[in-house]
């Protein structure tokens, strides 16, 4: 053993200590090319800059997508207006006022766009248009998959920038759009360009078709990293009836809630100093609450879209089933199908279509149950009232059939329905339901009291 004065297990101490720090601060030749790593303590916590709290985002890229005719690009336009003149958001909260830069590929500034910003109460001070790209050999149009580095010169130049609109945000592909390789190289440039900024770059862009009932990231027509790259993805939709519900939802965000929305209406109108001008704006309606793929199916339902025969039957029985709102044995739900002719597939389809939940019941042995988000029924009012009232009542039949076998035919049961529709108020149709599940034996005494006309003894049964 070789013992050593004090002083020197103090030296290599300080020796190994040095030598740590060269192996930190080891510089290589600015021409060399190498690989930055930051440490996480080294980097201070923000929160979000939200322009329009937890939908619009500061330097993130946002897409809007929905089907042809939805206003996807109305509501882009509205959202500029309320960042211009420092507006209101639908939510009723207020805007920092702001300075917006627009592209479009698919409408004139001169018929379309500037209208529809005035028509949304916009100040166009705030507000510009990418033209086209002044080049030696003159001038040629803005291509969004190229010329990000010029624009950005130019958004600089400007000045501060809050909002960004890319429309349609495709364009800034160079390639195919379906590969999800070339469209993330395509976008980063974009992607970078909000961030260096801090401006909100929001995407316009389509469904693809065929898509319903699907993931609504799944519906936004290209490669999947279109929703992926973005931070937050909003969608649009609108019913076939005759009141033409519109909705703007939330079908992705990485930083914030991902679901809820609101109804809005497109409203046409003159301008008031632009003779024999028309243009569309929003109105904003109720916010909704619950997830997406619900709001989209509720929007989306039998009575609102053109499907065919055996699919929209599968639909509305299904939908009749679980409106009242409690689960029901999937097994239940396929073996009453089978009956009345539906497929297994077209059961599915109808399944997906509604964003119907589904859940395991118990554990090995256990089956399955299908139910109806609650969110969704609570907003069913306001969007379709007529189609859940009818499904109210082919509900409260089958609950009376309950359960098998079945000492009533359906014709019988039907008379209790239609008396319970007519005549009970809430707590009787509870009251009478519960007996029909847990005294079978009752369901010939309310058979008899209904067809004597006696209700008044139902409504006073204890």
């Amino acid at each position: 053993m070789i013992n050593l004065p004090k002083e020197f297990d103090e030296t290599a101490s300080e020796i190994v200590k040095q030598a740590k720090g060269v192996s930190r601060i080891l510089e290589l030749p600015p021409e060399v090319s190498r690989v930055e790593l930051i440490s996480a303590s080294s980097i201070q916590p923000e929160p979000v800059n939200w322009l329009w709290q937890d939908w619009l985002a500061a330097g993130k890229l946002h897409i809007i997508g929905g089907a042809p005719g939805t206003g996807k690009t109305t509501i882009a336009l509205s959202i500029a207006s309320t960042v211009s003149c420092g507006g209101h958001w639908a939510d009723g909260t207020r805007a920092n006022k702001g300075r917006v830069v627009i592209w479009s590929a698919e409408d004139s500034p001169q018929d379309t766009l500037v209208p529809r910003l005035i028509r949304c109460g916009a100040d166009c001070d705030f507000v510009s248009f990418i033209g086209g790209v002044f080049e030696p050999e003159g001038k040629r149009a803005f291509d969004p998959g190229a010329d990000i580095p010029k624009l950005r010169e130019a958004l600089f130049l400007l000045g501060k920038v809050d909002l960004l609109i890319i429309d349609p945000i495709v364009s800034a592909v160079m390639g195919n759009d379906h590969k999800n390789s070339e469209v993330r190289r395509s976008l980063q440039p974009l992607v970078d360009l909000g961030s260096e900024l801090c401006c909100a770059v929001l995407g316009v862009t389509h469904f693809s078709k065929n898509t319903a009932g699907r993931n609504p990231l799944e519906r936004v027509t290209g490669s999947l990293a279109f929703g992926a790259l973005a931070r937050v993805v909003w969608v649009t939709a609108k019913g076939d009836d005759s009141e033409g519900k519109r909705l703007l939802l939330k079908a992705k965000s990485n930083i914030g809630p991902d679901d809820g929305g609101f109804e809005y209406e497109l409203i046409h109108g003159d301008l008031n100093d632009c003779p024999g001008v028309c243009a569309a704006s929003v109105v904003w309606g109720e916010p909704m609450e619950g997830s997406t793929r619900d709001l989209l199916a509720l929007v989306e339902s039998p009575t609102n879209s053109r499907l065919d025969g055996a699919h929209s039957k599968a639909q509305t029985f299904l939908a009749r089933i679980l409106s009242i709102g409690h689960a029901v044995p999937a097994k239940e739900i396929q073996d009453e199908a089978k009956r009345q002719g539906i497929t297994t597939s077209q059961l599915r389809t109808a399944r997906d279509h509604l964003g119907v939940e589904t859940r395991k019941v118990g554990m090995k042995d256990g089956g399955w149950e299908w139910s109806l988000n609650q969110k969704v029924l609570k907003n069913a009012e306001g969007v379709n009232k007529n189609y859940v009232a009818s499904s109210a009542e082919n509900r409260i039949f089958d609950d009376i059939l309950r359960p098998e076998p079945s000492d009533l035919t359906e014709l019988q049961a039907q008379k209790i329905t239609d008396w319970l529709i007519k005549e009970g108020d809430g707590d009787l149709v509870y009251k009478v339901l519960e007996d029909c599940q847990q005294k079978p034996e009752c369901r010939e005494w309310y058979l008899d009291l209904v067809s004597n006309g006696q209700t008044t003894a139902a409504e006073n049964r204890e």
